[in-house]
């Protein structure tokens, strides 16, 4: 007999802290979007997902709806709440827009930014890189956003920031029925942002560009 589609919940049970529930359910079901544990075009409800976190149904309806503002999810009255499939066309449309705010951006700090600035981001480059080593998707996910928002904050524009914060993460749920990111993938990923920041020191313009356009269409 076949367990109802409302009832599935991720396979693997991710510990959930008592403080803060709300924002820790929140992560772990971003986490979980991420990594494919949470299936494109299934429905869950608050109760099973609360059982499987530890915790009551609130903070997982209240992380839901989260996500339902984002784009990940819509709400199913009496029901809980189905994961949107994404299409391939929508994350070439991500990455696009990504690139129209970003690469003008990143041309700018290029030739503004002082060398020590972008050097002390190499420690937000190195953790890409061990989460990608690791292979570590969700942790690989986390870390390059945390990249991307090092690099950004330095044009002061915590607005843009922000915005290209939910542009990020919406680029990164993965396309129904997609393979698993393989860690080469990954490794090779990570690898840009390396290769990025020694074009920002040199304030190399062209390489600079190349490179966060090729990134945001492999993202």
């Amino acid at each position: 007999m076949h367990e109802p589609a409302h009832a599935r919940v991720p396979a693997q049970k991710r510990k959930v802290l008592r403080h803060s529930v709300r924002g820790q359910v929140l992560d772990a079901l971003r986490a979980a979007l991420v990594d494919g544990e949470l299936v494109p075009g299934e429905i869950y409800s608050g109760p099973a997902l609360g059982e499987r976190f530890g915790v009551s149904a609130t903070p997982v309806r209240e992380a839901m709806q989260q996500l339902a503002v984002e784009g990940a999810v819509e709400c199913l009255p009496n029901r809980g709440f189905r994961v949107l499939t994404r299409t391939a066309r929508e994350l070439a449309e991500l990455a696009e827009v990504r690139a129209l705010l970003e690469v003008p951006v990143m041309l700018r700090l290029a030739r503004t930014v002082p060398e020590g600035e972008w050097q002390a981001l190499r420690p937000a480059a190195a953790a890409t890189a061990a989460a990608a080593a690791a292979g570590d998707l969700a942790g690989y996910a986390e870390a390059d956003r945390a990249f991307h928002r090092a690099v950004l904050r330095l044009g002061g524009n915590e607005q843009l920031v922000q915005v290209a914060e939910e542009l990020h993460r919406r680029a990164q749920w993965p396309l129904p029925g997609a393979p698993r990111v393989r860690r080469a993938d990954l490794v090779a990923d990570a690898a840009e942002h390396a290769a990025l920041l020694e074009a920002l020191v040199a304030r190399d313009l062209p390489v600079v560009e190349a490179l966060v356009r090729e990134h945001f269409a492999g993202s």
